[in-house]
C-alpha cells in the first residue's frame, strides 16, 4: 500500500516476489474516499491462486476444490468492494439486504480454518502456494510468498480493515428525526466501539502469532502496510478512536464526572502518541502511507486539545492562585492544540486520496464550542481576581492513566475438521486419491 517492494530474483520455499506489471482486476486508484471519521487504509486484494497444480499428489481433490471455490469467492467479492471505495458511500447491501462489508468479513472467517490446514503442525504444504495479493489503490505493484502464514496475515489485515471501514461508516453523521442537527445514533456508537475491539484483536494476533511464524527475511521485505509497525499504529488507532467515543458519550451523560472525561481524554493521548510512535520510521512517504501518518499526527493533537481541556477545568477548580494560572495554562494549550488540529486536519484531507470531514459532531462538536469560549472566559476572570497581567508559562503536565481498552483476544480457529479426514484417508504425499 505505500511503498514499491525490492524485487528478489530466486522462488525456493517462502521467497517473495514483487512485479511492477498489469495485475489484472479492474482496479483504480482512487481520488477520492469521501467522507472519513475513521481512517480505512486501502484494501490489499488478492489474486487468484491454482491450488491444484501446487497442492497436486499431496491433498484430496474435495479439499483442493473446496480451497479454491472458498478464496475464489474472496477473491471476486474483495475485488467489488474495492471499487466502492472509489465513491463515497453511506451503505451497500446485497440483495439479501446484508452488508457487502459483512459477506466478505463471514467469507474470510469461514476460509481460514480450511487455510490454516496447510500450516497445521509445520506442515511442508505451507511452502507449496504462490499467494499473490496486490494494493487496492497502486494497481502496478503485486507481491507473491510461497508462504501460507503470509496468506493468514493478509487475511487478518483484510478483516482488521473491514471492520475499520463498518466502524467508520456506523459513525458518518445522519440527520437525526427532528432534522436537528446530523450525528451519529449511541447505538452506532456503542456498536462502533465494539468494532474497534475486534479490529484491534485481528491486528494484535497478527503482530504476536502470525509474524513470528515468518523468516526474518521475509518480514523484512513485505511491504509496509503489513510491517509490524504499521499494524501495531493500526491497533493503536482503533483503540484511540473507542476512547473517542466513550468520550462523547460521557459528554452527552450528566453522571460522568469532569475525572472521568480527563481520564478519557488523558488515555486517548496515549493511544494515538504510540500510534505516532510506531509509524516513526516507516517509509510511508507517498501515497496513502503518507496519508495514514498525517490522520495519526490530527488525532493525535486533538487528543492533547480535549485532554488539556479537561486537566484545565479540573485545576481551576483549586482555590489558589498557583492553581488558577496552571488552569489557564492548560486551557491556552488546549486552544493552541485546538488550532493546531483543524490544520492538521485539512493537511490530511488534502493528501491524496482527497477525502473530507463529516459535519462535526460528538466530541470535536463540542469542544469546538467550549475550548475556545472557556479559555477566554478562565483568562479574564484570573486577571480579574489578581489584578495584574502574568505569565502562565509553560502548561502542566498532563496526568498518567494506566490504557483500559484493549484489544478482543482474537485467536486463529481450529484447523477445519476436513483436514483430519484428509490425513486419514492417507492422502498427504500420495499421487492418487481413492474414494471409498
Amino acid at each position: 500500500m505505500y511503498s514499491r517492494l525490492r524485487e528478489a530474483d530466486s522462488q525456493d520455499m517462502g521467497c517473495l516476489v514483487s512485479t511492477p506489471k498489469d495485475t489484472g482486476g479492474n482496479r483504480r486508484r482512487p481520488g477520492s474516499i469521501g467522507e472519513v471519521s475513521v481512517y480505512v487504509p486501502g484494501l490489499r486484494i488478492p489474486k487468484p491462486v491454482d491450488f491444484s497444480q501446487s497442492l497436486s499428489g499431496h491433498v484430496s481433490k474435495t479439499l483442493v476444490e473446496r480451497l479454491t471455490a472458498m478464496r475464489t469467492r474472496i477473491v471476486v467479492m474483495a475485488g467489488q468492494e474495492a471499487l466502492t471505495i472509489t465513491r463515497t458511500r453511506r451503505k451497500t447491501t446485497t440483495q439479501h439486504g446484508r452488508s457487502t462489508l459483512a459477506d466478505l468479513h463471514q467469507a474470510l472467517e469461514d476460509y481460514l480454518p480450511v487455510l490454516l490446514g496447510l500450516v497445521s503442525d509445520g506442515s511442508q504444504l505451507q511452502f507449496k502456494v504462490q499467494f499473490i495479493w496486490v494494493n487496492q489503490e497502486d494497481d502496478a505493484e503485486e507481491t507473491a510468498m510461497f508462504n501460507a502464514w503470509y496468506e493468514v496475515l493478509s487475511v487478518l489485515h483484510l478483516m482488521a480493515v473491514l471492520s475499520l471501514s463498518q466502524a467508520n461508516l456506523l459513525l458518518l453523521p445522519r440527520t437525526s428525526a427532528d432534522f436537528y442537527q446530523p450525528k451519529a445514533s449511541e447505538e452506532s456508537r456503542r456498536a462502533s466501539i465494539d468494532i474497534f475491539l475486534k479490529a484491534a484483536g485481528y491486528l494484535d494476533c497478527a503482530v504476536r502469532h502470525v509474524l513470528p511464524r515468518l523468516p526474518s527475511e521475509l518480514r523484512r521485505n513485505l511491504p509496509v502496510d503489513l510491517a509490524e509497525g504499521v499494524l501495531r499504529a493500526l491497533c493503536l488507532q482503533a483503540l484511540g478512536q473507542g476512547v473517542d467515543i466513550q468520550l462523547g458519550m460521557a459528554i452527552d451523560s450528566t453522571k460522568a464526572t469532569l475525572a472521568v472525561k480527563r481520564r478519557l481524554a488523558c488515555e486517548m493521548v496515549k493511544y494515538w502518541q504510540q500510534a505516532q510512535d510506531n509509524l516513526m520510521n516507516l517509509p510511508l512517504s507517498n501515497g496513502w502511507g503518507e496519508k495514514h501518518r498525517h490522520f495519526v499526527k490530527w488525532k493525535y493533537v486533538e487528543a492533547k486539545a480535549a485532554a488539556y481541556y479537561y486537566h484545565g477545568l479540573i485545576l481551576d477548580e483549586g482555590n489558589t492562585e498557583k492553581s488558577h494560572g496552571m488552569a489557564v495554562a492548560a486551557l491556552q494549550a488546549a486552544d493552541e492544540y485546538f488550532e493546531e488540529s483543524k490544520k492538521a486536519c485539512e493537511v490530511f484531507n488534502a493528501a491524496h486520496p482527497l477525502s473530507r470531514n463529516p459535519p462535526l459532531w460528538g466530541t470535536m462538536k463540542y469542544l469546538s464550542e467550549k475550548i475556545p469560549k472557556d479559555t477566554s472566559s478562565k483568562v479574564r476572570i484570573n486577571r480579574d481576581l489578581y489584578s495584574h497581567e502574568k505569565n502562565m508559562g509553560t502548561a502542566p503536565t498532563l496526568p498518567d492513566f494506566a490504557l483500559a481498552l484493549k484489544p478482543n483476544e482474537y485467536q486463529l480457529p481450529p484447523v477445519d475438521p476436513s483436514w483430519n479426514e484428509n490425513v486419514q484417508l492417507g492422502y498427504i504425499g500420495t499421487n492418487e486419491v481413492k474414494r471409498g
